[in-house]
């Protein structure tokens, strides 16, 4: 294998210490010269340039005192290593065979983490290496790709142009037991400007389960416990409020212009019901399947902030203490665009269930638990910070009016590109068969139960604001 040396660069500091110990005339007009050799002569080129979509596809079979495993990756990802080539650009892969196994240290082991139950797993044995046609097919399944790898190499008259060669590797580590929790952290996002990897993890005695990722999905516990899944998912939702702009738009909105806690307890509540239950309705396959929904709830989530942002510019003053208050009503506000929020959060959601394992009740509760953790970080640091600048910097009413009308330039951009990328949907109506009337039945379900809970909620609402207050009460003791 030919990697970029530094080799010139040595030899120039070698000559250089040389001249200093003697340093006549000539012989700094020597070291000169040679400087200027060095930095004329081009350095070495990468071997080639990064792919822009990468696919691994990999097994992870525990079996006896082993656990094995089987990767596939694209040869041309595999960069800085200059494989022999023959003709037009075909890999000489007799001569390439020596530099497979280096290869696949430099590039694939060196990034992959095993773990049996706590504790890291050794250096993973390479049991063997091969270089296979783009038509193979044999990773399709375990018993294939096992049979694949340990298959004679391709013949050398071979004609494969090596952008389109795939390596086949397998690897074992040693464990105490194939019956042990395991996890992986495969980082091979370095392989490509965009890397895809399908894992499949056959478990001793269980069903296959499949994993698919894009980049370093960090630590993925192949078969996780309970509680395991549970601190994933806190995490992810927790991760997910502050990393999504367009939610936590929507709470500042609901939270701006509330300076009492009834109003703040009974919006924030009325949000986190609401989402919670399309949240779990859209887990349970309630959610229509079509393309055109989701960005339909991205262009209604960005109409939500709108109206929020809107509802704060031209709502009216705050009333007087004996009046009737109108933020009572924001909780209706909440509870309606939580409905569509908690949707917007399913689609984030769905491509990480497949890390919850046989724990998909505690994932979606522990989602739940992290989001709403999230929006109570952000709405108790949103509360002082926005109180303090109604006091010192503007005036409460004008304070709101300026910055709900920043989240309403926001919103506006996002709810035109959005509903752009809507129209480019066409809609059809659904073939009246027994899966619509079955999708039809649950959609009545889901509306009942929604009815029922704004009844409850109304109920809860109406006594927790039209409570007695302080004064109120000193009142009533003093007659």
């Amino acid at each position: 294998m030919r990697l970029i040396e530094a080799s010139s660069v040595r030899r120039l500091g070698i000559l250089d210490s040389w001249i200093e110990m003697r340093n006549p005339a000539p012989l700094r007009t020597a070291r000169w010269a040679a400087l200027a050799l060095v930095l004329a002569v081009p350095s070495p080129a990468p071997a080639h340039e990064i792919p822009a979509s990468v696919t691994v596809l990999a097994f992870v079979k525990p079996d006896g005192q082993r656990l094995r495993i089987l990767v596939r990756v694209p040869l041309e990802a595999i960069r800085d290593v200059d494989f022999p080539l023959r003709g037009p650009g075909y890999i000489d892969i007799a001569g390439a065979g020596p530099l497979l196994r280096d290869a696949v240290k430099l590039w694939i082991t060196d990034y992959l983490e095993l773990y049996e139950g706590d504790a890291r797993l050794g250096q993973a044995r390479m049991v063997a290496t091969r270089i296979s046609l783009p038509a193979d097919r044999s990773f399709a399944d375990w018993e294939s790709a096992l049979a694949g790898v340990n298959r004679r190499p391709l013949p050398a008259s071979t004609e494969l142009v090596w952008q389109q060669a795939l390596l086949d590797v397998l690897l074992e580590y040693p464990i105490a037991s194939a019956q042990s929790n395991f996890a992986i952290r495969p980082a091979l996002a370095h392989l490509g400007v965009r890397t895809a990897t399908v894992l499949r993890f056959l478990p001793a005695g269980g069903a296959e389960r499949v994993f698919q990722f894009t980049g370093n999905p960090g630590l993925v516990r192949l078969d996780p416990r309970w509680h395991q899944a549970s601190l994933r998912f806190v995490a992810l939702g927790f991760r997910h409020i502050l990393d999504g702009l367009d939610h936590l738009l929507f709470v500042l909105c609901l939270v701006i212009p509330i300076r009492k806690m009834r109003p703040l307890i009974a919006v924030v509540t009325s949000f986190t019901v609401a989402h919670s239950i399309t949240l779990i309705a859209s887990a349970l396959g309630l959610a229509p399947g079509a393309l055109w929904f989701p960005p339909l709830i991205e262009t209604l989530i960005a109409l939500s902030i709108l109206w929020m942002a809107f509802e704060n510019i031209i709502g009216p003053r705050r009333p007087q203490p004996s009046a009737r208050d109108p933020l009572e009503r924001r909780w209706m506000f909440a509870f309606g665009f939580g409905l569509v929020h908690g949707f917007g959060f399913s689609f984030f959601l769905s491509d990480s269930l497949q890390f919850a394992g046989s724990h998909l009740a505690s994932a979606l509760v522990a989602f739940n638990v992290g989001v709403e953790l999230g929006q109570l970080f952000v709405i108790a640091l949103a509360i002082p910070i926005l109180g303090f600048l109604f006091r010192t910097v503007v005036a409460e009413r004008m304070g709101t009016i300026l910055l709900s009308a920043l989240v309403a330039h926001t919103a506006w951009h996002w709810m035109t590109e959005r509903a752009s990328a809507l129209r480019e949907h066409r809609f059809q109506w659904p073939a009246m068969d027994l899966v619509l009337l079955a999708n039809i039945a649950r959609g009545l379900m889901l509306l009942l139960i929604l009815m029922g809970v704004v009844w409850l909620l109304y109920g809860w609402f109406g006594r927790l604001m039209h409570a007695p207050g302080d004064g109120e009460t000193a009142a009533r003791a003093e007659q």
